[in-house]
């Protein structure tokens, strides 16, 4: 089934320049497809989200097994294919278009197994999408923020290392003055003491030469 987003929606114009969300439905083995006029060095991005019908609850719910494929194709070129993705069932798709004319992109949905990527095809399919056209976007602007709140706390993080080692810097020369003080007082310490043993000694020696001097004295007399 092939819709075309210019008539699809007159309005839809402004929700897809202002990434608002839209969705519609995907069945068994059928794409769903969309057609739309891309001036040269437009920026498509997208985000989709795909949820499955589930029979049990008879709602549309996640499923980690339902995948996607995406592809954008200028049919103006031949139907020469600028994307290819498979992905889960949810993800993002970029692309540019390098020339200007009419692009048809398609959605296709299916299940994932090991022994290859369409398994199997579910019943129903409702995928969100989130399709911003233009050069500025609001996705982009989310990622411009994401990126520069990651900046900023790479360099809060830049400027905490700096401080922890300006102050294991500061540690270390306090340490060292503080070691160098202690030898220098210990040193002193020691030749005070020193000092004080020499001292010591002569004052014993001179009260006990003068003491033999005066019992000589008085045994002589």
């Amino acid at each position: 089934m092939q819709l075309r987003l210019s008539t699809l929606v007159l309005a839809a114009s402004l929700v897809v320049k202002q990434a608002s969300a839209l969705y519609f439905y995907i069945d068994g083995t059928s794409p769903k497809c969309f057609f739309e006029d891309l001036p040269k060095d437009t920026l498509v991005v997208g985000q989709y989200k795909a949820e499955e019908w589930s029979q049990q609850t008879n709602t549309y719910s996640d499923n980690n097994q339902l995948a996607l494929l995406i592809t954008v194709d200028e049919t103006f070129d031949n139907d020469h294919r600028v994307v290819n993705q498979k992905g889960s069932n949810k993800g993002r798709f970029t692309f540019t278009a390098s020339s200007a004319g009419e692009h048809r992109i398609c959605f296709w949905a299916s299940h994932q197994s090991n022994s290859g990527w369409f398994s199997s095809h579910p019943n129903g399919v409702r995928l969100h999408l989130d399709l911003a056209i233009g050069e500025t976007t609001q996705l982009e602007s989310r990622d411009k923020e994401k990126l520069a709140d990651i900046e900023q706390r790479v360099k809060d993080l830049s400027g905490r290392l700096q401080d922890i080692r300006r102050e294991q810097v500061f540690q270390r020369e306090r340490e060292a003055e503080f070691r160098d003080q202690s030898e220098l007082t210990n040193s002193r310490v020691v030749r005070w003491t020193l000092v004080q043993l020499l001292v010591l000694g002569a004052t014993c020696a001179w009260q006990l030469s003068h003491l033999r001097a005066f019992f000589i004295k008085q045994k002589l007399t």
